[in-house]
């Protein structure tokens, strides 16, 4: 089993790594994790390439992702909520996501033909809500031909309990553990 992990967070030892390290110590087979503050991923220029070609025009790191997100069964987006939404840099790499949709609406063409579960990882500590996130991460995992996707697990008060304290969030991890682990699972979401 391989699975992806698009980690949003621009802190090495925050609270969405605290939880995806719990994830990832669940997990049986490979996984990959793209953090989006280090990795060499530029985002989207809008070039158009994508809407004539496959792939993207710009060579970096996500090539190697693109390939990863065509073999792997499971796909799982983590980050902090800010604003109410996903990080900006996570939301920069998700932005290379446009050759898959540029397939499907222009070039009518499947982008990625093996089908995948999803998973949320959300935290947060202000007044922003989860929904607006956890919309906008599985629109990005359909793209990736997820649509059998956990609800989401959320930790939302990391300004006083960090989220690995968060009783319900690490019982929510476990289960995406499980759900993830279990190729008979039907659809969560």
């Amino acid at each position: 089993m391989k699975t992806l992990i698009f980690n949003g967070s621009p802190r090495v030892h925050g609270d969405t790594a605290g939880l995806v390290k719990l994830l990832t110590e669940k997990l049986p087979g490979e996984w990959k994790i793209v953090d989006a503050y280090r990795c060499d991923i530029s985002p989207c220029i809008d070039c158009r390439y994508c809407r004539q070609h496959p792939g993207c025009s710009i060579q970096d790191e996500m090539q190697e992702v693109y390939q990863y997100i065509e073999e792997c069964d499971n796909i799982v987006i983590a980050s902090p909520i800010y604003f109410s939404e996903l990080t900006g840099k996570l939301l920069d790499v998700a932005s290379r996501l446009q050759t898959y949709y540029s397939a499907v609406r222009f070039r009518k063409e499947k982008p990625v033909m093996k089908q995948k579960k999803g998973a949320v990882i959300l935290t947060g500590g202000g007044d922003g809500s989860v929904e607006r996130p956890y919309e906008t991460a599985r629109i990005l995992l359909h793209h990736m031909n997820c649509f059998d996707i956990h609800e989401v697990v959320f930790s939302h008060n990391t300004d006083v309990l960090p989220a690995v304290q968060d009783e319900k969030a690490v019982k929510g991890i476990e289960e995406i553990a499980r759900f993830l682990n279990d190729p008979g699972s039907g659809p969560c979401q």
